[in-house]
Protein backbone atom coordinates (compact mmCIF):
# COMPACT_ATOMS: atom_id res chain seq x y z
CA UNK A 1 0.00 0.00 0.00
CA UNK A 2 1.32 3.40 -1.01
CA UNK A 3 1.31 6.24 1.48
CA UNK A 4 -0.27 9.46 0.60
CA UNK A 5 2.22 12.25 1.22
CA UNK A 6 0.51 15.11 1.89
CA UNK A 7 1.25 18.49 3.16
CA UNK A 8 -1.07 20.96 5.34
CA UNK A 9 -2.05 24.47 4.55
CA UNK A 10 -2.58 26.29 7.78
CA UNK A 11 -4.04 29.58 8.93
CA UNK A 12 -1.70 32.53 11.24
CA UNK A 13 -2.68 30.43 14.37
CA UNK A 14 -1.81 27.18 12.73
CA UNK A 15 -4.84 25.91 12.38
CA UNK A 16 -4.79 23.34 9.08
CA UNK A 17 -7.07 24.69 6.73
CA UNK A 18 -6.37 22.49 3.89
CA UNK A 19 -4.32 19.91 2.59
CA UNK A 20 -2.31 19.53 -0.53
CA UNK A 21 -1.96 16.21 -2.37
CA UNK A 22 -0.29 15.22 -5.51
CA UNK A 23 -2.20 15.02 -8.35
CA UNK A 24 -1.19 11.21 -8.75
CA UNK A 25 -2.17 10.58 -4.82
CA UNK A 26 -5.40 12.26 -5.19
CA UNK A 27 -6.68 10.60 -8.47
CA UNK A 28 -5.73 7.26 -6.85
CA UNK A 29 -7.78 8.47 -3.46
CA UNK A 30 -11.04 9.19 -5.93
CA UNK A 31 -10.34 5.92 -7.66
CA UNK A 32 -10.51 4.20 -4.25
CA UNK A 33 -13.59 6.38 -3.43
CA UNK A 34 -15.22 5.10 -6.06
CA UNK A 35 -14.71 1.61 -5.60
CA UNK A 36 -15.97 1.66 -2.53
CA UNK A 37 -19.58 3.23 -3.48
CA UNK A 38 -19.71 0.30 -6.39
CA UNK A 39 -18.74 -2.15 -3.34
CA UNK A 40 -21.61 -0.57 -1.20
CA UNK A 41 -23.84 -0.56 -3.39
CA UNK A 42 -23.66 -4.34 -4.69
CA UNK A 43 -23.40 -5.05 -1.23
CA UNK A 44 -26.93 -6.86 -1.18
CA UNK A 45 -26.62 -8.32 -4.43
CA UNK A 46 -26.87 -12.90 -4.65
CA UNK A 47 -23.36 -13.89 -5.38
CA UNK A 48 -23.40 -15.62 -8.75
CA UNK A 49 -20.96 -19.20 -9.00
CA UNK A 50 -18.69 -19.21 -12.06
CA UNK A 51 -20.51 -22.01 -14.08
CA UNK A 52 -23.97 -20.17 -13.75
CA UNK A 53 -21.97 -17.09 -15.16
CA UNK A 54 -20.36 -19.47 -17.80
CA UNK A 55 -23.73 -20.35 -18.91
CA UNK A 56 -25.06 -16.89 -18.76
CA UNK A 57 -22.15 -16.06 -21.11
CA UNK A 58 -22.23 -18.83 -23.56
Amino acid sequence: MKTVKERYVVDNEGKKTDVILSVEDYDKLIEDLHDLAVIAERRDEVPVSMDEMKKAMY
